[in-house]
């Protein structure tokens, strides 16, 4: 036995026990949780999904806030989805701009075109909450669809491929919303957060650990959500209206997800670091109000790739050269399998691959969250009422 692997202190063996148990758990959260996607993707290629062949009648939910451009580009392709029987539903959020116009002008084309508007002396914390309550009591059918008015589905079988993930016991179908690529430093952050985000709420829920959703590619039925009170308990918050939702709903047993390349939405990312910080700060502001379960799981990723990297420094500082090589190694495997299961999936959304990045994102992304929820509690956000 080399003498280096005699001569390791009990400090060097505590600092390599903890640096291994760092490891092991996130090689199993990558390949448990993040692969999930990859994971659903074989198992529809096989046959061994349970999806159905029923097209029920459905109900889009599109709120709008001064979307004149974006209703105008892409509404009609809502509108012509490849699905026998739907509605879309436009709420006019309070805007000031040609909204109403446009969707008056688009509903002399399109019979299943509604429009209602969230009134103007409405003094709410969060306007969009009421306005989808609106949509949800106004809609004609069971199946509910939320979207947002500046997304573009992927293909007109975009309806069709989250109708298809429900089943009888089915309650909630989680879809994946990504942003228009733009050859910017800005978009490659937002699609890198985009991405880890989408496989980390989209592989917890097909491992049966549902905690969120987002609003640009959503449903659930609309006995659900008036069963479970809508929002109440959550209108204290501007955000919420899809992840806090889905947290409060979703469970093991009435939640599917639907990874398709067919069922991705596309919006347009923030254009300035300001407004994008200022869109995280908002959706970080409403994870504390998860429940414990969910908070504990996500907060267990970050914490164990912290102590990977803080102590394969300490190793490096503390013990022998030989012991510092096999800790790179393990490093370098991660960052390798990691690599993969980000670019296969990317792949199969219609995104970019990230290869070499990534290592910069892995450490960079949790630190920016962190300084985000303590600036959060720090500097709470004003209330509108």
């Amino acid at each position: 036995m080399p003498t280096w692997l005699t001569d390791i202190s009990i400090t060097e063996q505590i600092l390599l026990g903890v640096f291994a148990l760092a490891w092991i758990y996130q090689l199993y959260f990558w390949l448990r949780y993040m692969q999930g996607v990859n994971r659903w993707r074989r198992r529809k290629k096989k046959g061994k999904l349970q999806l159905t062949d029923e097209q029920p009648p459905v109900s889009v939910i599109v709120c709008a806030r001064n979307e004149e451009q974006n209703l105008s580009d892409y509404l009609p392709q809502l509108l012509s989805q490849n699905y026998p029987q739907f509605e879309v539903i436009v709420v006019d959020d309070g805007s000031e701009d040609n909204t109403r116009i446009v969707v008056e002008r688009l509903k002399h084309r399109y019979q299943n075109l509604r429009l209602t508007f969230v009134p103007h002396d409405a003094w709410v914390t969060s306007s969009k909450k009421l306005a989808i309550t609106l949509a949800a009591k106004a809609a004609r059918y069971d199946y509910l669809l939320l979207t947002d008015a500046d997304c573009r589905p992927e293909s007109n079988q975009w309806m069709a491929q989250i109708m298809q993930c429900f089943s009888e016991k089915t309650e909630v179908v989680i879809g994946f919303g990504a942003y228009f690529e733009k050859n910017t430093l800005l978009n490659r952050f937002i699609e890198y957060d985009t991405l880890f985000s989408g496989m980390q709420y989209l592989g917890l829920a097909s491992s049966r650990h549902p905690y969120m959703g987002v609003g640009r590619n959503l449903a659930y039925r609309k006995s659900t959500f008036f069963e479970n009170d809508g929002f109440a308990g959550m209108l204290d918050s501007r955000a919420g209206d899809d992840d806090l939702f889905v947290n409060k709903v979703a469970n093991r047993r009435n939640t599917a997800i639907v990874a398709s390349a067919e069922s991705v939405t596309w919006s347009t990312p923030k254009q300035t670091w300001r407004e994008w910080l200022q869109q995280k700060r908002r959706h970080l502001s409403v994870s504390p109000k998860y429940k414990a379960s969910s908070k504990l799981r996500l907060a267990f990723e970050p914490l164990t790739r912290a102590f990977l990297y803080g102590i394969f420094i300490a190793v490096a500082v503390l013990c022998p050269w030989q012991i510092t090589l096999i800790a790179a190694g393990l490093l370098l495997v991660r960052l390798l399998w990691q690599m993969t299961i980000l670019s296969t999936t990317a792949h199969g959304f219609g995104l970019r691959g990230f290869y070499l990045s990534t290592l910069f994102f892995d450490i960079f992304f949790p630190v920016q969250s962190l300084c985000i929820m303590f600036h959060n509690s720090v500097f709470p956000q004003k209330q509108r009422w």
